[in-house]
């Protein structure tokens, strides 16, 4: 879809002022208004304000590209405005946008990425941008859109059919978002080629799929291919051609410098050995980054079970609510009525399979398919506690999402281990190694591992319980021993320290007694402390978090005030180091205040929706969670650097 289709003269004005962004939108969505592109103007600008919460569309250079994918969109459409004085749209170069277009598209269908993908390949060159700066006019205007249409993309004007006459360099660029650094060094990397009178051609893996995808005749008769991604692509293809494995910025800053090392033939020839992630040495690709990209594959595959499942739960206590059951401090708040337990029961399926998938996609970004297997069932053993004594872990304690991690990693080396050693028998074996050799070694090498881990889980448990039980029969250890259990909720939010603290804390309500109910709301408050706090931070510390990150972060309101810890997991798996320690703190600090508040609570679920149990000091506990939450927020802010 060519630009200038989708540009219409009254969408475009030229030398406006703008005083600030807000003022910039209010024109660009007026123009789309004015056009007749819209349905209704008002549900598209929430569309684009919502947008811009994520983070800022200018993407630096003087350049800022709005848009929104709204039921409000009549037909696909752009809007142009040029600012000769610049107006701050916050991008992170802190340079005013001078050069404004606005998407808009309809709901069904990627057409915004497609025109993004293409804004952001012609944007790039800087002849280019400034005689759309210089346009007196509006046809002037459009027609450097169309000249340079015609000239960077002459297949779709004369002969859609041609094939390439040879590449001598090809390249890969993807980024986590894959949205604007995908295309931008692509541009870069092709820009340069051109320069330098080399044919280049480069596969951008954005978040609407692949494109401009190379093909196996190409990749046959390159002399070399830079890849140029923050995240794992198919390397497979590559096997036996000079590679160059590199950081997307690399591809945006140094293109030039990438080129030339492929010409001057200072790559190393790659040899594919079956994992999913690259093994050559290139670009800086140390063991830290390898291990962080493996952790976010498995951590976005999760993302979506821990949203789906805890809104589903959360919206099983507001049925139970509704019917009148908050107040009756009931073990089986949420399963009462008929609704609420369907939708309990689907979203506890959903919180099962979060922890196995985790691992699974772990062990798979690091030994490729024959890891998902070994993540998989690793995953599922740590999540019912499998030993050798007690493989259906009937009566063991799980190792919840830290063992995940452990399976994941675990399990994935000890699958790309199997496929090396693998790699010394004979030819005539290669069609039973990935149907046969790897599941059968794989499935038994995790048995064996998690066997052996889950154990000291619940050596760990059960030395705690007997802890816990002599502390809680001594008054006057009431409020560290609250401090600790809500400490503990935080620790590993599901695994044997949370559910160490949750079943104690249950087992007390039997006796009915102050120091049961205050631990109950302590053990509690411990729980709702680590989500709230990751969705203050995603909202007050954008900058500290990935784009991915801050678009999932308010879900965790929900499942913060409604006692769904799980919430704040994918969070603690991608930054242990920063998010635990912050949100035990937090956690500890609420529990311990609850207590000295005198704080009871009757029930042993449900959040905000069982607070009517409460004996009468439900605001000094609210006090409580909001000071814990903001400690850990703060705690968050200093530990954790700002995303680059």
């Amino acid at each position: 879809m060519r630009i200038v289709d989708l540009l219409k003269e009254d969408c475009i004005e030229l030398g406006i002022r703008l005083g600030s962004k807000s003022e910039a939108i209010d024109k660009l969505v007026e123009l789309h208004d004015k056009a007749g592109n819209l349905l209704d103007a008002k549900v598209y600008k929430e569309g684009i304000l919502a947008r811009e919460e994520g983070g800022s569309t200018a993407i630096g250079e003087g350049i800022a590209i709005p848009h929104a994918k709204s039921e409000a969109v009549k037909v696909p459409a752009l809007a142009a405005v040029t600012v000769p004085s610049g107006v701050d749209y916050g991008a992170m170069d802190g340079k005013p946008s001078d050069l404004i277009f606005m998407i808009a598209a309809p709901n069904d269908g990627d057409v915004h990425l497609e025109v993004l993908a293409r804004l952001m390949q012609m944007l790039m060159d800087s002849d280019f941008k400034s005689k759309l700066l210089n346009s007196k006019s509006k046809k002037e205007f459009l027609k450097a859109i169309d000249d340079f249409e015609r000239e960077k993309f002459p297949e779709e004007a004369s002969n859609p059919n041609k094939e390439n006459e040879g590449y001598k360099i090809l390249a890969v660029t993807a980024c986590p978002t894959g949205i604007a650094h995908t295309y931008m060094a692509a541009e870069a990397l092709e820009k340069a080629g051109r320069e330098m009178g080399i044919p280049l051609k480069a596969e951008t893996n954005g978040s609407g799929g692949a494109k401009n995808v190379l093909s196996a005749k190409e990749i046959e008769d390159c002399h070399g291919i830079i890849v140029a991604a923050d995240k794992n692509v198919d390397m497979a293809r590559f096997d036996g051609k000079p590679v160059l494995i590199t950081k997307v910025a690399d591809g945006i800053h140094k293109p030039k410098e990438l080129i030339e090392r492929i010409e001057q033939g200072q790559i190393p020839v790659y040899h594919h050995k079956g994992g999913a992630s690259p093994s050559a040495n290139e670009g800086g690709e140390g063991v830290g980054r390898k291990i962080y990209k493996h952790l976010m594959n498995g951590v976005s595959h999760m993302l979506p079970f821990v949203v789906g499942g805890g809104i589903f739960i959360a919206i099983a206590f507001l049925i139970d609510t509704l019917a009148g059951h908050g107040s009756s401090g009931s073990a089986d708040f949420g399963t009462i009525t008929p609704a609420a337990a369907w939708f309990k029961t689907v979203g506890g399926l959903a919180f099962n399979l979060m922890v196995p998938i985790l691992s699974g996609f772990i062990a798979m970004s690091i030994a490729d398919r024959p890891g998902l297997l070994v993540g998989l069932l690793g995953g599922f053993m740590a999540t019912n506690g499998a030993t050798f004594s007690d493989i259906a872990g009937v009566s063991t304690t799980p190792s919840g999402f830290l063992g995940g991690l452990l399976a994941g990693f675990a399990g994935g080396y000890f699958m790309y281990g199997i496929e090396r050693l693998c790699d010394k028998l004979p030819h005539s074996l290669e069609g039973i190694k990935p149907v046969l050799i790897y599941p059968l070694l794989g499935l038994g090498g995790i048995a064996v591992i998690m066997c052996a881990v889950n154990p000291i889980m619940g050596w760990i448990n059960s030395g705690m319980n007997n802890t816990l039980e002599t502390m809680s029969k001594n008054e006057a250890l009431i409020v560290p021993l609250c401090a600790l259990l809500a400490g503990m909720m935080a620790i590993d939010m599901g695994g044997p320290f949370n559910k160490a603290a949750y079943v104690f804390a249950t087992g007390m309500l039997a006796s009915q007694t102050n120091a049961a109910y205050t631990i109950m709301a302590a053990v509690m408050i411990g729980g709702m402390v680590p989500p709230i706090a990751i969705a203050l931070s995603t909202t007050f510390f954008k900058k500290r978090w990935s784009e991915e990150e801050r678009k999932n972060g308010p879900v965790n309101y929900i499942m913060g005030l409604s006692f769904i810890t799980e919430g704040a997991i994918p969070y603690a798996a991608g930054h242990p180091l920063q998010v635990i320690p912050s949100c035990v703190v937090g956690s500890a600090t609420a529990g311990a205040l609850s207590a000295l508040f005198g704080c009871k609570l009757m029930a042993p679920h449900g959040g905000v929706f069982v607070f009517a149990t409460m004996a009468g000091t439900w605001y000094f506990y609210i006090l409580a969670l909001v000071s814990g939450a903001v400690l850990s927020m703060l705690i968050l802010a200093l530990l954790k650097r700002k995303v680059k």
